[in-house]
């Protein structure tokens, strides 16, 4: 059976002697892999539509096993800018290890493709990806059932006073809950307000952002701590953007 899909590379592994095997989020099938015969030669017309990062739209043959074989491709937007710039691609590649790895296969996904969509065109246009990586990082954990409750105190339901963030508790304390977790973080309330509005945002309609270095410390490390504790694993691009912004590339 024959699919005809939009799709984007957030993976690209070389297979063999000239194979290339995908896992391509997708418009109408959610994430998928996709097997790419002869795509690592050069002169193979599978070469670009099967690079990391590329938007484009393809045709994919599915017989009886779960991974597909690419029978063609074309490209509507070769995001080539996140590839040849070393900033871009780090958070980029971040950006595709955050889909790969939280996106379940076969399940659609039509929201999830056009902010991952939006998210690499704005990474492209030089809007800020700290930013850009926060929302996205926010957009995952609610996929996977870990949204954290920011509205009001997740253990009395107040929304006054200076609350503090509880990883253990799954939200904000408010200043008389703050025994149950006496670690919880306590970002500002600019910080708090930002991410509760990432919670909502649509990356289509991101626009040009200001936000200080102090503040967007704050929100990494409340993104940060959130992820870690609930998913469990290892971001090698993000450990990447840990060494470049440590000394300083």
């Amino acid at each position: 059976m024959l699919e005809h899909v939009e799709g984007i590379v957030v993976r690209s592994m070389d297979y063999g002697e000239g194979h290339r095997i995908l896992s391509l989020l997708t418009d109408r099938m959610g994430k998928i892999s996709v097997m790419a015969r002869g795509a690592k030669k050069v002169k193979s017309r599978l070469a670009a539509v099967t690079q990391p990062f590329t938007y484009g739209e393809y045709v994919i043959f599915f017989g009886s096993g779960q991974m597909g074989t690419l029978n063609q491709g074309e490209t509507i937007e070769p995001h080539r800018a996140l590839r040849e710039d070393l900033h871009k691609a780090a958070y980029s590649a971040y950006l595709a290890e955050l889909v790969e790895r939280l996106t379940p296969e076969r399940e659609p996904n039509g929201g999830l493709f056009e902010q991952v969509k939006a998210a690499l065109s704005a990474i492209e246009e030089d809007k800020d990806p700290a930013i850009i990586l926060a929302v996205m990082e926010m957009k995952m954990l609610a996929l996977s059932g870990y949204l954290p409750q920011l509205d009001e105190c997740v253990s009395c339901g107040s929304d006054q006073g200076e609350m503090a963030l509880s990883v253990l508790q799954g939200g904000i304390l408010c200043p008389r809950c703050h025994s149950k977790d006496p670690a919880a973080l306590k970002p500002s309330g600019k910080a708090l307000r930002l991410m509760r509005m990432f919670q909502r945002m649509d990356l289509r309609r991101l626009g040009s952002t200001e936000v200080s270095a102090d503040t967007k410390a704050e929100i990494r490390e409340a993104m940060r701590t959130f992820m870690d504790y609930h998913m469990g694993t290892k971001w090698k691009s993000r450990d990447f953007l840990d060494q470049m912004e440590k000394y300083g590339i």
